[in-house]
């Protein structure tokens, strides 16, 4: 309906706002993030996991927001999308959870948002995604290690940087004082430990 004007880095941004109405549906499921750098596996195992547990995951919806827009307009990500994306991923996440047993697995949430304004953006980050990443909650973070090849696509930007970013994501959890596991080696054994975890989380699977 609107928009909000904000300065930064010497030009003028429009960004929608999020609306009051965006809101995380309650569960009694736990919502597990599957949380880290790009290329580090996240999608496989968040599938994975759902799989397992006969639940169900929520894909990432800044992947097929971006891929569309570089396929037609050969853009990158701006700050105007980023509040777009947070919309997108909440509404993923809602719909998911109505078919959810147990767990619901993330594969993504806003804290990575968050983190990719910081190190797009020279450390800015939207007052939205500030403030929702403060009100979303999750109860548990599997932090993917960069210890798998690099898959370059369309999007995936850094591949120099890969331990700069993963110590971005590793510390905003620390700040944050959230839980989670860092996972590492293959599908399998990152499989096997998170399965550990979470079934100490959930026991009786």
């Amino acid at each position: 309906k609107y928009s909000i004007l904000y300065f930064h880095a010497n030009c003028y941004i429009w960004i929608h706002p999020m609306v009051k109405n965006i809101l995380q549906k309650k569960t009694d499921c736990l919502k597990i993030v599957i949380y880290g750098p790009e290329s580090s596996g996240k999608t496989t195992l968040a599938k994975s996991l759902a799989a397992i547990y006969s639940t169900s995951w929520v894909s990432e919806y800044a992947r097929d927001y971006l891929q569309e827009k570089w396929d037609k307009k050969k853009e990158v990500c701006n700050l105007n999308d980023l509040s777009l994306i947070v919309r997108g991923q909440i509404k993923l996440e809602n719909e998911a959870i109505r078919s959810a047993k147990k767990f619901v697995f993330c594969d993504t949430n806003i804290l990575v948002t968050k983190i990719w304004a910081e190190t797009h953006f020279d450390g800015y980050c939207p007052p939205e995604i500030e403030k929702y990443s403060k009100i979303f909650q999750y109860d548990y973070y599997f932090l993917t290690a960069i210890d798998v090849p690099w898959q370059s696509d369309d999007l995936r930007d850094r591949p120099n940087n890969r331990e700069e970013m993963f110590e971005s994501f590793k510390k905003l959890l620390e700040v944050k004082k959230l839980p989670y596991t860092v996972l590492k080696g293959t599908v399998k054994e990152r499989i096997n430990k998170a399965k550990i975890v979470l079934n100490e989380l959930r026991p009786n699977k």
